[in-house]
């Protein structure tokens, strides 16, 4: 029996047929039509991230030139003007590789500044930003305090959107130009 079991094994295994066990073309071609998908879908939102890094830069040095510029006030009644741009403290450069940095108005008898971030090339799809520092009195207490304001474009430059202008400021407070949203 023993002779039998081992007969028809090795008649079992050279009946077999040699198979060449590899991937067939449209296996491969399934592959990398997936892979292609996925990678058309991935690379839109992979790009969209990095310009959010960029983006969120230019709202970091705006939010703190706005900081710089209600105690740069506090210390000296007046707001700092363009070329003082040194005197607010923020060991920030006035440019980067994206972005632009100034400010306008400021200085002696101004009642409001803006701290602007304008988009180093015009067809990045990055967006400007402003931010907005006026006098304004509390309702509640009569007293004359800072009050600031950061907006962001609706759009990137590339795609139609603003370049930075001046903000219209309110009795109440600056506010956000035009084609521009305040962020919280």
């Amino acid at each position: 029996m023993k002779t039998e079991l081992k007969a028809k094994f090795i008649q079992h295994i050279l009946g077999k047929k040699q198979e060449n066990e590899g991937f067939t073309l449209i296996e491969l071609l399934v592959v990398i039509i997936i892979i292609g998908i996925l990678s058309a879908i991935a690379l839109p939102s992979f790009l969209n991230q990095a310009n959010k890094a960029k983006q969120s830069e230019a709202k970091t040095y705006v939010g703190s030139m706005n900081r710089a510029q209600q105690a740069y006030y506090l210390e000296n009644n007046e707001f700092a003007a363009n070329s003082d741009f040194g005197k607010l403290g923020l060991g920030v450069a006035t440019q980067t590789t994206n972005y632009k940095y100034q400010i306008n108005a400021g200085g002696a008898n101004s009642s409001a500044v803006t701290n602007q971030a304008k988009t180093v090339v015009d067809a990045a799809p990055l967006k400007s930003y402003i931010g907005g520092v006026s006098i304004a009195t509390q309702a509640a207490t009569s007293e004359a305090t800072t009050i600031a304001v950061l907006c962001e474009a609706t759009q990137a430059r590339v795609n139609g959107g603003s370049d930075v202008v001046a903000s219209d400021f309110t009795a109440n407070g600056p506010s956000c130009p035009t084609s521009f949203a305040a962020l919280k």
